[in-house]
């Protein structure tokens, strides 16, 4: 018993010498809430964390040495970060989004440091260092300030950035099952870090968000500075979304930025054509006396026209038969084909950061009202960060050869298949829930379904990327990765 109270009284000295070292220097008045804040239950149960979770990942890195060694030293660098901010957050009140982005700035550059680390030419260790680069978006909880600030719950936060870590784990845990034991342990160690680690720590202490004092300061101290570095200064990291310096708005009403801004208006009641470039009669190569098929731009977009012209060939969007053809689109947010019907088909080649809505005829018949809005097969080939809206597909909507695409679905559709495609995000209706979604040879698929209410969110499910087959009984059985034990 004795020997326990010397351990936590020589760990507090620790704690309070490493504050003193760091730089940390409160307001007037101020130690001993610096010294209060730093043996709060919460912090105190951070460092057993890093103690217990965070030593285990050091040790196995201990006996492999080389890169390895240096990504988990970065990983302790990052919770060394984030205890820092704890201890920040009991003696400071809520700050403002351009103060929050000043007080998450220390953890910031070492995920950037973390990425840095996989750039370049691949090394024979390029799964540990992405798998430590990307857990350590986890350690972003800190930065949740509510419901609306568009981040998912502090608990939800750490399970869903280490799912995306937990690719690479998972290939480490493959490759050296039978090669070598220390690198299973280190993959082993890490997951554990964060799941359960990191995620029961913020489930007791902070399930809602980090607790702002509120008697402390107003301004939020300076941390500890990095040492200087002969080099420029890094960039900000990939999720930049989460220290930004926005005010803080509600997940349906904050203003949004690139496809996720058009798919918001479109969901708004507003008439969904307004604004939008219509496709007229005149354009249509059927009643074009040069039958060209391109449809040509106003004298306004001339200017935008020749910047987007694509060097595969120029841009097109014209009905041939009984197929749609839309190619080479790039820059182009408003494009809209709407006299389509359930004979014909659509297909989107080569286009690029453009998003293309497909309405069907609006016609009074009682017939033709069942095949509004009604396409055979839509596919999407060979696109880049390419958005595609459209009600109802007969056939199928295929997404094939993509990179970073997202599509909506706002009535039914039977089958959607993606292959060969990295980064989709598929929108479904309560009309299409039921759909049959194919992958293959893709990865980073996620879809997004209604929530049960009118105002509840929209839910995301990502779709596995691994796989495992058994031979049993004669045959082979297939299941997906669910988790990475071993």
């Amino acid at each position: 018993m004795e020997e326990k109270l010397v351990e936590r009284l020589e760990s507090a000295v620790a704690r309070l010498e490493a504050i003193s070292i760091s730089g940390f220097r409160p307001a007037e008045g101020g130690g001993d809430a610096a010294a209060a804040a730093a043996l709060d239950p919460s912090i105190v149960a951070f460092e057993d964390l890093m103690g217990e979770y965070v030593g285990r990942v050091s040790a196995a890195a201990e006996k492999i040495g080389g890169h390895v060694l240096d990504a988990t030293k970065v990983v302790a660098e990052a919770f060394a970060a984030q205890k820092q901010l704890l201890v920040i957050v009991k003696q400071t009140q809520k700050p403002d989004m351009a103060g929050l982005a000043e007080f998450l700035k220390p953890l910031n550059e070492v995920i950037v440091k973390a990425n840095k680390m996989t750039e370049g030419r691949r090394s024979d260790f390029f799964n540990h260092l992405k798998t430590a680069a990307d857990s350590l978006s986890a350690l972003a909880w800190i930065a949740f300030t509510g419901k609306d600030c568009g981040m998912s719950m502090p608990i939800a936060h750490v399970e869903e950035s280490w799912q995306m870590a937990e690719f690479y784990n998972n290939k480490i845990l493959v490759e050296y099952k039978n090669k070598d034991p220390n690198h299973v342990e280190w993959a082993k160690a890490l997951k554990e870090l964060y799941v359960p680690g990191l995620r029961d720590y913020v489930k007791s202490h902070y399930p809602l968000g980090p607790v702002w004092s509120v008697t402390g300061k107003t301004t939020v101290p300076a941390p500890a500075k990095a040492p200087k570095s002969s080099g420029p200064a890094p960039p900000p990291p990939p999720p930049a979304s989460l220290f930004s310096s926005e005010s803080p708005q509600s997940s349906s009403s904050r203003p949004k930025v690139g496809m996720a801004a058009v798919f918001q208006e479109i969901n708004t009641g507003k008439p969904a054509t307004a604004g939008l470039r219509k496709v007229t009669d005149d354009m249509k190569t059927k009643n074009r006396a040069d039958r060209t098929g391109i449809v040509g731009a106003g004298e306004k977009e001339s200017g935008a026209s020749s910047r987007s012209f694509s060097k595969a060939g120029p841009p097109k969007l014209e009905l041939q038969v009984r197929k749609w053809v839309v190619e080479n689109q790039i820059g182009r947010k408003n494009l809209v084909i709407d006299d389509c019907d359930s004979k014909q088909s659509v297909y989107v080649f080569g286009c690029k950061d453009s998003v293309l809505q497909i309405k069907g005829i609006t016609k009074s018949s009682s017939l033709i009202q069942q095949c509004a809005g009604k396409v055979n097969n839509i596919t999407v080939d060979k696109c880049t960060k390419m958005g595609i809206v459209f009600t109802d597909v007969v056939a199928a909507c295929e997404i094939v050869n993509c990179n970073g695409v997202e599509v909506q679905c706002q009535g039914s559709a039977p089958t959607i298949s993606v292959d060969n495609t990295s980064g989709c995000q598929l929108y479904l209706s309560k009309d299409s829930l039921e759909a049959s979604i194919t992958t293959a040879k893709s990865s980073e698929i996620n879809v997004l379904v209604p929530g049960a209410g009118p105002d509840d969110d929209w839910g995301e499910h990502a779709l596995p990327q691994q796989f495992v087959h058994v031979y049993t009984d004669g045959q082979f059985v297939t299941t997906p990765v669910s988790h990475s034990g071993g």
